[in-house]
């Protein structure tokens, strides 16, 4: 069972950035075909995915393509989410998931298919 534990989350006005992590423990971060995550829940909403990271490919939802980055230090068995030109609409909590196993861009963007969740961090972005 992966461990995880997000870091980064904050106060931030419209437009600046912040970049969120998430240390993940006892899981083999590293083998390839470790899927790395990140969802987001606003208040009275459901989970949605944002990023993910699969081996070599990344993957982003269209509401945050061309502002958010995701990449990984396998060294350090870390995953970042780099969140640049912040909105409004992007304040949440910002989960991390993990799942060892193959996914296709589809599947990876369905909560279910996650194995392992962090406990969240919250954003909130000013107008």
């Amino acid at each position: 069972q992966v461990q995880l534990v997000e870091s980064g989350g904050g106060l931030m006005q419209a437009g600046g950035s912040l970049r969120l992590s998430c240390a993940a423990s006892g899981g083999t971060f590293s083998s390839h075909g470790m899927a790395m995550g990140w969802f987001r829940q606003a208040p009275g909403k459901e989970r949605e995915f944002v990023a993910a990271t699969i081996t070599w490919s990344t993957y982003s939802a269209d509401s945050v393509k061309g502002r958010f980055t995701i990449s990984r230090d396998n060294a350090k068995s870390t995953v970042f989410l780099q969140m640049n030109s912040l909105k409004p609409e992007d304040t949440a909590i910002y989960y991390c998931a993990a799942h060892l196993g193959w996914g296709t861009p589809e599947s990876i963007q369905n909560p279910l298919w996650w194995r392992s969740w962090g406990q969240g961090t919250q954003v909130t972005v000013s107008s």
